[in-house]
């Protein structure tokens, strides 16, 4: 069952994020917001999301924050975003392949 890979791959991220002295509380707040949407899509990469929303899940109030930790993820490996500024267009992330295979 996919679920099933896809929550192990993800609790293995979130442990592997522990053990990251670059992970702060809001990067994992934020990533698992990024989670919540990927699975309401179904488990699509990439899919969209927009600031708003991720935000308002994650408990994240500052649009500098929230900037700052979402590109960290990107460098870091986490996920791989791709902003979008147009505004009726969301901004896209992708899961790594290492994530959705085998849990990084």
């Amino acid at each position: 069952m996919i679920i099933t890979k896809e929550l192990n791959s993800y609790s293995n991220l979130v442990k592997r994020m522990g053990t990251d002295k670059r992970v702060l509380a809001t990067h994992v707040s934020l990533f698992t917001a990024l989670f919540i949407f990927w699975q309401r899509d179904g488990f699509v990469s990439p899919f969209a999301i927009t600031r708003k929303r991720v935000m308002a899940f994650s408990k994240i109030a500052s649009i500098a924050t929230y900037h700052k930790c979402i590109r960290e993820l990107d460098e870091y490996g986490y996920v791989r975003y791709q902003p979008s500024f147009h505004p009726a267009k969301g901004s896209l992330i992708y899961w790594p392949d290492g994530l959705k295979a085998t849990g990084f």
